[in-house]
């Protein structure tokens, strides 16, 4: 098993991102069987997130003791006049039991704030649902010496003052690396996870000790076990890789023995 986890349960997530059709869900049920083959032998927890489409047909075919499910985002609120958007509560209705907040991509492509993002995590909380909240610098931001600055002020600004170990996620995703096939060295992943275990553990205490920090990033096969045997990373939150059942269950297999 990867070190590093300091006897927290390691999450591996997969981020479908705004890919797959109804040909994907056989990719979802090879993860389920490759699972299923495996039990016993992965000691972490396994979560993809397709896209709304395919979340509920994914969900209803699946065994949740081995596969879980979550949602890409959410709204703010319960209901209302917000067309083309998904409540929290719609995803925990659809089989999700988390749902991600915050990724660089809504931040970007959308304007998330830091207040947005914590919205977000709030509604997560609402519905029962865990918040996979995601941080992280841009390449200008690493290059000027500012990723520490950033990191914590997007913790300080998009975690809730009730988060647990049981309904939060921290997933830190260097902006630059994903899908560049760029990764920062494994001693700048360190650092970053260090802050983020340290700022925790002021705000939470021992709930904070014990909340799951993901590395994002370009995370393949043949980088997976060397990043998720650093301290303090507890986990990983995978984007294209995951989407062949192949390659994302090697990943898992980070985790195997």
């Amino acid at each position: 098993m990867g070190k590093g986890t300091e006897g927290v349960r390691p999450l591996v997530a997969g981020n479908w991102k705004m890919n797959g059709l109804k040909a994907a869900l056989g990719e979802a049920a090879a993860v389920q069987e490759a699972l299923a083959g495996l039990q016993g032998a992965i000691a972490a927890d396994v979560m993809i997130a397709p896209p709304a489409t395919l979340l509920m047909a994914m969900a209803h075919a699946s065994g949740a003791e081995l596969l879980q499910f979550a949602g890409q985002d959410c709204h703010a609120k319960a209901s209302g006049a917000h067309t083309g958007d998904i409540s929290a509560e719609m995803l925990k209705d659809a089989g999700a039991s988390a749902v991600i907040v915050g990724h660089s991509e809504r931040r970007t492509d959308h304007g998330e704030r830091d207040a947005d993002v914590l919205a977000k995590a709030l509604a997560a909380h609402r519905a029962g649902l865990c918040a996979i909240v995601c941080i992280g610098e841009t390449r200008n931001e690493r290059e000027s010496g500012q990723t520490l600055a950033i990191v914590a002020r997007q913790l300080a600004g998009s975690l809730p003052p009730g988060a647990t170990a049981a309904n939060t996620v921290i997933a830190y995703e260097p902006v630059w690396a994903i899908g560049t096939g760029l990764t920062p060295t494994l001693d700048d992943v360190a650092e970053v996870h260090d802050l983020i275990r340290r700022d925790l553990e002021a705000r939470f205490g021992g709930e904070g000790a014990r909340m799951r920090i993901l590395y994002g990033g370009s995370v393949k096969p043949d980088n997976a076990k060397a990043l998720m045997s650093v301290p303090h990373v507890n986990g990983a939150l995978i984007g294209g890789a995951s989407l062949k059942a192949s390659d994302f269950i090697a990943i898992v297999r980070a985790y195997e023995g």
